[in-house]
């Protein structure tokens, strides 16, 4: 039966496309299909599984026979007390129960928030680059996308003095997200500091994205260490990345009281709760020692290394500081761009990279790569790439 001419999606629907990586993976498996065995760095997706322990909670509570009903959307009072504890031991943050907002992963919160407190027509700062999601969101929610610039020069931050020159009259929220994805910057309390003032300064919630916490990163923060912080910020956070849980789906909002009441509203009307035995297993996830984290970065500086290797064959330029899941860089000057550069190596070296071009206008001369697979897999990426690069010498 042929489409019907008569029905039309909603306008906002038209302003987006596919998520990119999505619409990437499709040719990923139809190469897959034909036999090319394409190595994807591209997803930021860990190859690992949880801790041990974490996987048999939730084995030994999904076998039992009272646990598979419904649940609150604020998550059982087991967990938020969880998150209360683990808050307070990684980044010495107090906070009651109340201020605390399970979700279904940082992903589902970005949406929630911007349903929250977005009217149409209210202006939002979106970093450039930044994570697609921030924009997408805005851009169905009918807001006023206002790209502003990360700087290279300073670690990927913010430059205030732009942002004071900026009409902010209308804009109403801002994101941020550090350890950043893509770049690898790394925050400070200094910077936590500035925006918590602009946001007060300005009347704007400051939403940081907190996922990338403890992958490569000596000091994990979180911005709600700065005082008065909760009265104009809300943290999301994420245990896909740290804890090797991509695919079960649980993550956190933080804030005051009152942003987690409003949030609450939206959550309330638009999911059922979290499949209880993923609970309980996140509740254990959450007490994984430090030894267990210490082991996992000892593999990704491991593949970091290849990564590095890759990077400097291509005549790639990068900071060693990075942190976080990725490895981002700039590449030669004698690339056209760097879609251009990665349709090259998935097509012709078997190798799938992301353009940084996706992330925003300032990421076009960039990549981005996933240290979520093996070092033998992204050595053996290396080599591809390597043997890629001596056939274009000699097509020349």
């Amino acid at each position: 039966m042929g489409h019907t001419n008569y029905i039309e999606p909603a306008n906002h629907l038209k302003n987006i496309s596919e998520y990119y990586l999505s619409v990437k993976l499709r040719d990923i498996a139809q190469m897959n299909a034909e036999g090319k065995d394409v190595i994807n760095l591209g997803i930021g997706n860990p190859d690992l599984p949880p801790s041990e322990y974490v996987v048999n909670e939730l084995c030994k509570a999904a076998a039992r026979s009272d646990i598979h009903g419904y649940q609150p959307c604020t998550g059982i009072p087991e967990l938020t007390q969880a998150y209360s504890s683990w808050y307070s031991r990684m980044y010495g943050v107090e906070l009651s129960t109340s201020e605390i907002l399970p979700l279904g992963g940082s992903k589902e919160g970005i949406v929630q928030v911007s349903l929250a407190f977005l009217n149409p027509g209210d202006g939002v700062l979106i970093p450039n680059p930044g994570h697609l999601s921030y924009t997408s969101v805005s851009k169905l929610m009918n807001v006023n996308v206002i790209p502003y610039d990360l700087i290279e020069s300073d670690n990927w931050h913010p430059d205030f003095e732009a942002l004071e020159k900026m009409d902010l009259s209308n804009v109403k929220l801002m994101w941020v997200n550090y350890p950043n994805m893509p770049t690898g910057g790394n925050a400070s309390i200094e910077l936590f500091e500035k925006l918590v003032a602009f946001g007060k300064k300005h009347s704007i919630l400051i939403c940081h994205d907190n996922s990338y916490s403890f992958i490569l990163n000596d000091k994990p923060l979180s911005i709600l260490q700065v005082d008065g912080a909760k009265d104009v910020c809300i943290e999301l956070n994420s245990m896909s990345n740290s804890h090797n849980m991509a695919g079960w789906r649980m993550g956190v909002l933080v804030s005051n009281e009152q942003f987690v009441k409003w949030i609450v509203k939206v959550k309330s009307n638009t999911d059922c709760g979290q499949f209880k035995p993923l609970q309980m297993a996140t509740i254990k996830a959450l007490d994984t020692p430090k030894q267990w984290h210490d082991n996992m970065n000892l593999l990704y500086e491991q593949r970091r290394l290849w990564a590095y290797k890759i990077l400097s064959i291509m005549g790639c330029t990068y900071f060693t500081n990075q942190a976080g899941l990725y490895v981002w860089a700039k590449i030669a000057d004698d690339e056209k761009n760097s879609e251009t550069l990665i349709d090259d190596l998935l097509h012709k070296a078997h190798v799938f990279l992301t353009p940084g071009f996706i992330y925003g206008s300032n990421g076009d001369r960039y990549i981005r790569m996933s240290l979520g697979s093996s070092a033998a897999t992204i050595k053996e990426a290396y080599e591809r790439i390597a043997d890629f690069l001596v056939n274009r010498s000699h097509s020349k």
